[in-house]
């Protein structure tokens, strides 16, 4: 999937762990999981909100578009 989810890269910086990321953006430590290792098929915006709020930073530290080589839509 073209859509890259760069959570672990910043909770490393932000230096926060998973469980409390987990209590401060009100969501499972399973789903943030999913997030974290791009198994996510969609994002809700009030996530990406509570993320980009917790962590602070911008939607676009978190998502990155890496084209698929095949140039395929």
């Amino acid at each position: 999937m073209p859509i890259v989810i760069n959570l672990d890269v910043m909770m490393a910086k932000r230096k926060i762990s998973l469980g409390e990321l987990s209590s401060r953006v009100d969501l499972s430590p399973a789903n943030l999981s999913i997030l974290k290792n791009n198994h996510a098929r969609a994002v809700r915006f009030s996530t990406l909100d509570a993320l980009c709020r917790v962590l602070q930073c911008q939607p676009g530290e978190l998502l990155e578009y890496i084209p698929d080589e095949e140039g395929s839509l």
